[in-house]
């Protein structure tokens, strides 16, 4: 007999045939689920390996072996009359037309239903590739157009003329934001760096910014020395460096000069209308008018109540030399907006002077949106002043979407008004603007915390206290005691707590801390007595806090009816707990229905939509969960 027929008649062909096509299908079918269980890429290697070194044993084996009604025999032992070899035949060329079979099935699945998705995954793939690509050569090149203004150091023997070279840097900065071409970054995050010895790495890393312009101000009488430099952050070559020499007089002209030289380094092009116009534009041509501007928005800026009273008569001042100066009456009537919060007196006076203020440099100058703001933020807090205050921050957005005060002050009333989500992302857009306003990343730490979540909380409130920034220690504070740090969480608050409660006795922080946080009976009994003391005289300013921490002693209708009757300024700090998932206790009072329509809440729901969590019932009364 042949070789030929010997390896028929022990069937090692068909067993050849049998393997070789079992092997494709289940390579097939682990190339298609390998990569679905996200396998490493020698697992297809390793099973295409086995399966070929299982071949010649595979063969070897039917050659010296035969299956038999008595099970498996060596060849040699099993006789003529036993064998059953062509029955095998017969089930292995079954076995074999079945797996052909199922692996024509296959390939008909794997044609017309598995290709033409791998084809979309892969030309999704090669889109988002070549867009990633394109994106990252698109960054590359905004990179290159893009710049961090430092604050300016200030050179002079007299420190408080720092203000002065902020006041520079700042001017400058701004006149660079205009550059439609230019991605500048904003003044609060580009300012945090000042006096912290970060290199020009770290800190174009961290604003995301290509280009840094430094610079210092050395001012001795009336001579004035400004000295810039414009560095590339990737490789820290200085692109431009000049000292400009000059007086009082020539601050603007030195300011111009710098902004200009910068967009020509940056080989950033000019729109037809910046090349015939001044790029700075202070608003007045007033030397001295323009050094108290800046002298009084650096206390407005920090929110120094101690000298925002003096930042008040710098700006009267400022607008007695320059009647025409349209920013300084703005900045004051956005002082006058704050100034109870300060330092007391009387709020009817104050929105008075707002208004007065905000008028007038809305005359001189129609585009400003900061003079509506501070109507806005000024206006009364119940009826009908607070659909006047909507309006006024409606037109301050539409003048300028990108007001960072105006977002903010704004992001505050709608979120105290019951339109939290609406007032998140005001809030927000401030801070895509400028993420380093102290007290914007503040309140959008207080607004996580009264949705409860603590960890993002947390994480802004502790950004807001590393700009100095005391406020945001009172949070802080709470956290603290929902971490079960009591000692802690009292140190915290009332740190944070001292700049804005200075009307009360030197020792009540400290009992009030001691009550809020841990204490027993005795402490609050302590507490709410001097709670009941500073609310007795019938005169009195009641700060925009207490009724908060009434709540936090267990008064809530007190707390409602003293915010509702006595507290006659900005109250966010009470209405932002009302409307949040914290104060669902205040909301579920008996007095809570009546404190809303004595507050005008209802018809301001009417004129612009049902808030968040109160939907307008049928009967057009509203019920908050």
């Amino acid at each position: 007999m042949s070789l030929l027929d010997e390896l028929k008649r022990r069937n090692v062909i068909r067993m050849a045939g049998l393997y070789l096509v079992g092997a494709w299908l289940v390579t097939q079918v682990a190339a298609t689920l390998l990569p679905v269980f996200e396998a490493p890429s020698w697992a297809m290697k390793a099973v295409v390996l086995v399966l070929a070194a299982g071949f010649l044993p595979a063969l070897a084996f039917a050659w010296a072996f035969e299956l038999t009604p008595a099970g498996l025999k060596r060849d040699s032992e099993v006789t003529p009359e036993e064998s059953i070899a062509p029955q095998t035949a017969r089930r292995l060329d079954r076995m074999m037309i079945g797996i052909l079979a199922i692996a024509l099935v296959y390939f008909a699945f794997d044609r017309f239903a598995l290709a033409p998705r791998r084809e979309a995954a892969l030309i999704e793939t090669t889109a988002r590739t070549a867009k990633a690509e394109a994106g990252a050569q698109a960054s590359a090149a905004s990179n290159a157009k893009s710049i961090a203004v430092m604050a300016f150091d200030s050179r002079s023997s007299d420190r408080d003329n720092e203000y002065f070279a902020d006041g520079i840097a700042e001017e400058i900065l701004n006149s660079l934001a205009k550059v439609r071409e230019l991605k500048v970054a904003g003044r609060r995050s580009s300012f945090q760096f000042k006096g912290k010895g970060i290199s020009l790495g770290e800190i174009g890393n961290a604003l995301g910014v290509g280009n840094i312009l430094e610079g210092s101000v050395r001012k001795q009488g009336n001579r004035l020395r400004i000295t810039a430099q414009l560095s590339r952050v990737n490789d820290g070559v200085q692109l431009w460096s000049e000292t400009f020499d000059g007086t009082d007089a020539d601050v603007f002209a030195l300011q111009e000069s710098i902004a200009r030289k910068v967009t020509d380094a940056l080989k950033v092009a000019l729109d037809a209308g910046s090349q015939s116009q001044r790029l700075v534009e202070t608003g007045t041509a007033n030397v001295e008018a323009y050094q108290l501007y800046l002298r009084a928005s650096s206390t407005f800026d920090r929110r120094d109540g101690d000298h925002m009273a003096d930042a008040v008569k710098q700006l009267q001042q400022a607008v007695l030399l320059d009647p025409g100066y349209a920013r300084a009456y703005s900045r004051l009537a956005a002082i006058h907006a704050i100034l109870p919060t300060y330092v007391g007196g009387s709020v009817a006076d104050s929105r008075s002077q707002v208004r007065i203020n905000a008028q007038r440099a809305s005359e001189l100058d129609p585009q400003l949106a900061e003079p509506w703001a501070a109507m806005g933020l000024a206006a009364p807090r119940s009826g009908q002043g607070l659909i006047e205050s909507r309006q006024y921050f409606e037109r301050a957005m539409r003048l300028d979407p990108d007001d960072i005060t105006s977002n903010f002050w704004f992001g505050l009333a709608l979120a105290g008004s019951g339109y939290t989500r609406a007032g998140v992302q005001r809030i927000e857009h401030a801070l895509e603007i400028d993420p380093m306003v102290p007290n914007v990343l503040r309140w959008r730490g207080v607004l996580y915390l009264r949705e409860g979540d603590v960890g993002n909380a947390k994480r802004l409130l502790d950004h807001a206290q590393s700009t100095g920034l005391l406020l945001a220690r009172r949070e802080l504070g709470e956290i603290a005691f929902r971490d079960g740090d009591v000692a802690l969480a009292r140190h915290l608050w009332s740190d944070g707590s001292r700049n804005i409660v200075s009307y009360l006795p030197a020792d009540a922080l400290d009992l009030l801390a001691t009550a809020l946080y841990g204490g027993n009976a005795q402490d609050r009994v302590r507490a709410n007595a001097l709670v009941d003391t500073y609310i007795a005289e019938p005169s009195r300013v009641i700060s925009s806090v207490l009724p908060l921490w009434m709540v936090e002693l267990g008064r809530g209708a007190e707390a409602l009816e003293i915010e509702r009757t006595r507290v006659t300024v900005d109250n966010p700090d009470f209405m932002i707990f009302l409307f949040s998932p914290a104060g669902k206790s205040l909301r579920a009072l008996a007095e809570f229905p009546a404190y809303l329509k004595a507050k005008g809440l209802p018809a301001l729901w009417d004129a612009h939509g049902p808030p968040d969590i109160c939907p307008k019932a049928s009967d057009g009364t509203y019920h908050c969960n």
